[in-house]
């Protein structure tokens, strides 16, 4: 059985919306995004290259496969292996879409997902996906997070952890900060 992880970059109070740029995410009437840039350093970088290197499949909401979408099949440079894997995207209107290997899930997702975590293959691994995440916290498919957490607040955004969400226990079991206070801590859900 695989592991669904969420890979996460967050403020102090949680916010996860359109952390790489101005445009990423606007809706809501976000006005802060990019705010990541003053904190790169090369042991975030190192971090954030280390985990791209996994094997991994990936697990995104139909948001963030509408950003990635147009931007990584040209930058296979950067992040090989997000063009060559499977790519499971939640959305109740798309079907297809030209970046391949790409399954859509619609509908009811979450068992849908407790089955792909049975199967004999890599980690699903979750990037930004802000409303896809609510659901798998409300249905307790996650098993780890790795977070990133930026010493920042913004006060408006989507965040990481909002109503809805199941108690849950989980132990750290690796954990780092950059010399410009990122604390990058990754959790296993504790069974």
């Amino acid at each position: 059985m695989r592991k669904l992880i969420v890979i996460s970059h967050i403020t102090l109070d949680g916010v996860l919306q359109a952390m790489g740029g101005p445009d990423e995410d606007t809706s809501g009437g976000f006005v802060h995004g990019g705010w990541v840039t003053r904190y790169s350093d090369e042991v975030v970088g190192a971090a954030i290259k280390r985990e791209m290197n996994l094997p991994f499949e990936l697990l995104i909401g139909r948001k963030t496969f509408d950003i990635w979408s147009p931007y990584w099949p040209h930058h296979a440079d950067i992040w090989p292996g997000v063009n060559t894997t499977t790519k499971y995207i939640a959305s109740n209107t798309l079907t297809t879409h030209e970046w391949q290997p790409t399954v859509f899930l619609g509908g009811d997702i979450a068992p849908k997902i407790a089955e792909l975590k049975k199967q004999a293959k890599p980690d699903l691994h979750v990037y930004g996906s802000g409303n896809l995440i609510q659901t798998l916290l409300k249905y307790d498919l996650v098993d780890a997070m790795w977070l990133k957490i930026y010493p920042l607040t913004l006060g408006s955004g989507k965040r990481l952890f909002v109503e809805g969400t199941i108690p849950a226990a989980f132990n750290v079991t690796d954990s780092q900060i950059s010399p410009k206070g990122v604390i990058m801590a990754n959790y296993e859900r504790v069974i």
